[in-house]
């Protein structure tokens, strides 16, 4: 396992454990994520736990003309019950999704360390958010860092009943006509392989990265 200096530096994901561990140790600084975003490699860790970096052998990501949008969400989407915006409160996103109580986690790897790092990630205009609302009420949203022909996704909330769906969809559309060439997932997910995600080889996720291979 590789330990990281003070050196802005990290190995080839190739080296990753079985379970997709990169490396280990370092800081969040806005340069080394974005390293770490264009080297296709993402922290994940809880307060307990030194940084750890990790590229998976198997990546979820969703090829954009794969999205599937089913007849009911159709439906929801014509009605315009919501109202999706970007960028307009970053802060209030990631909140939610650290504060957010989810059926499979007992807690969240969006530690306060996490949440000032993206903070200021988005200040620098990398990490971006999609916001979700009834009125003027803030009910879904995701957020994730912007890399010009990749969004990586980090995090999602819904506190509505299909809200996180309707802004993945947004999010989803609106690459479509910027000419991006996929949204990371980063690990398998039921919720977003209903909605065309699928996983690939690490090789295949490196190859398109970094290479911007079309």
């Amino acid at each position: 396992m590789y330990f990281l200096s003070r050196e802005l530096y990290f190995p080839s994901p190739t080296i990753a454990s079985p379970e997709g561990i990169v490396a280990v140790g370092g800081d969040l600084s806005p340069e080394r994520l974005l390293l770490a975003y264009k080297s296709g490699i993402f922290p994940w860790f809880e307060d307990d736990e030194p940084i750890l970096w990790w590229s998976p052998p198997e990546r979820m990501v969703l090829f954009l003309d794969e999205l599937k949008i089913s007849k009911s969400m159709r439906n929801i989407l014509n009605r315009g019950t919501f109202r999706v915006t970007y960028n307009t409160a970053f802060k209030e996103v990631i909140h939610n999704c650290s504060t957010i109580k989810r059926k499979e986690e007992d807690g969240t790897w969006i530690t306060s360390e996490m949440t000032e790092a993206y903070i200021k990630l988005h200040e620098l205009g990398h990490a971006k958010s999609v916001e979700v609302w009834q009125g003027t009420d803030l009910v879904g949203g995701l957020y994730g860092v912007d890399l010009g022909n990749v969004f990586c996704g980090e995090s999602m909330f819904s506190k509505v009943s299909n809200a996180s769906k309707v802004g993945f969809i947004a999010l989803v559309k609106k690459l479509q006509q910027n000419g991006y060439l996929l949204l990371d997932c980063q690990v398998y997910n039921p919720h977003l392989a209903s909605l065309g995600a699928r996983e690939i080889n690490r090789e295949l996720f490196l190859k398109i990265i970094t290479q911007k291979i079309q």
